[in-house]
């Protein structure tokens, strides 16, 4: 448990003497020192992680989307693969509105996957905006429209070492995490979906019809959502953030619950503050950001959810999202 959670005080008063009692600033500089020598610790740990990890080869390509049937604008694809050789499962990842396609979360993902035996990329698209069904599932065929060459996923099935047959599974973040739940509408090849700031409603846009279980192509079995317990896009409390995430996979366990999994690991978890380095699960739990701000820490991702080992975070993700292709 962080440091600062850990002060307490009686009826009486504090739980310490007087003459014991840790000032309030020099606490807060040292839990400051604290994470500064964790997050140092774990940079050389990834750093030595990724040294031992397969080699892998960065890319870039290009492919049509947009908003519109026409899917006629170009946009960016940025990824990695295994350089050994073989064939091997995708994955994609579609980032939230306005988060920059290649930015330090999506690359997270990114780099998890292709670590676990993946082609995995991210997907730039027209999120400088939000959207309804409509909008949005327009964007969603425009990326994973299989039928349309000039797709993300076509484009990156054509890739010498991608094997589809294999399997392709999916992952985003806010409007991105609708995308991904959405994706198997367009092709069937999409074995399983995570997101992450899951739900079915968004300040002011009603997304019930598109993203209630039942009203896209992918099973709740097949499905994983992680939501933070003040993402104030889905209700801002650890009950409307399971109540979004129980509605998009149609999964309960019940008034109170932090964590929904099924026998295969598919259902929701509901992310806590104490959980996170910054001891604020927003919308953008996967970030370092400032305490009561919702999505401020874009440039950092929390080492809790890159390396940890609980059941949101990163390694846990992917794990099981690996589990529906075939290696």
């Amino acid at each position: 448990m962080p440091l600062r959670m850990a002060m307490h005080t009686s009826p009486s008063g504090p739980l310490w003497p007087a003459d014991q009692r840790i000032n309030a600033a020099a606490l807060e500089s040292f839990v400051k020192l604290i994470r500064k020598l964790w997050r140092t610790g774990m940079a050389l740990a990834l750093t030595t992680a990724c040294s031992l990890a397969l080699a892998q080869t960065s890319f870039t390509m290009t492919y049509k989307g947009g908003s519109t049937s026409a899917c006629s604008s170009t946009y960016n694809i940025s990824g990695k693969e295994p350089s050994g050789s073989g064939k091997y499962p995708v994955y994609i990842h579609v980032g939230g509105t306005w988060e920059t396609y290649n930015g330090a979360w999506a690359s997270a993902a990114v780099d998890a996957a292709v670590a676990r035996g993946f082609i995995a990329a991210t997907i730039q698209y027209d999120n400088g905006s939000f959207g309804t069904c409509s909008t949005i599932g327009q964007r969603a065929q425009c990326i994973f429209n299989g039928g349309n060459v000039n797709s993300a996923i076509a484009k990156l099935c054509s890739r010498a070492k991608a094997d589809c047959s294999k399997g392709v599974v999916t992952g985003g973040l806010s409007q991105g995490s609708i995308i991904s739940v959405l994706s198997r509408n367009y092709d069937s090849r999409i074995r399983a979906s995570m997101g992450q700031g899951t739900g079915t409603y968004y300040s002011g846009y009603n997304l019930a019809a598109c993203m209630n279980n039942g009203g896209h192509t992918q099973p709740g079995s097949r499905l994983r959502i992680i939501n933070g317990e003040r993402d104030m896009f889905v209700g801002g409390t650890q009950t409307t953030a399971a109540n979004s995430a129980a509605a998009v996979t149609g999964i309960s366990c019940g008034i109170g619950a932090q964590s929904c999994f099924q026998s295969n690991g598919s259902g929701w978890y509901i992310v806590k503050d104490v959980q996170t380095v910054d001891l604020y699960a927003d919308h953008c739990f996967m970030g370092l950001g400032t305490y009561g701000a919702q999505c401020t820490g874009v440039a950092a991702v929390d080492p809790y959810y890159q390396s940890g080992t609980g059941a949101w975070a990163l390694p846990a993700t992917m794990d099981w999202l690996k589990t529906f292709v075939t290696p």
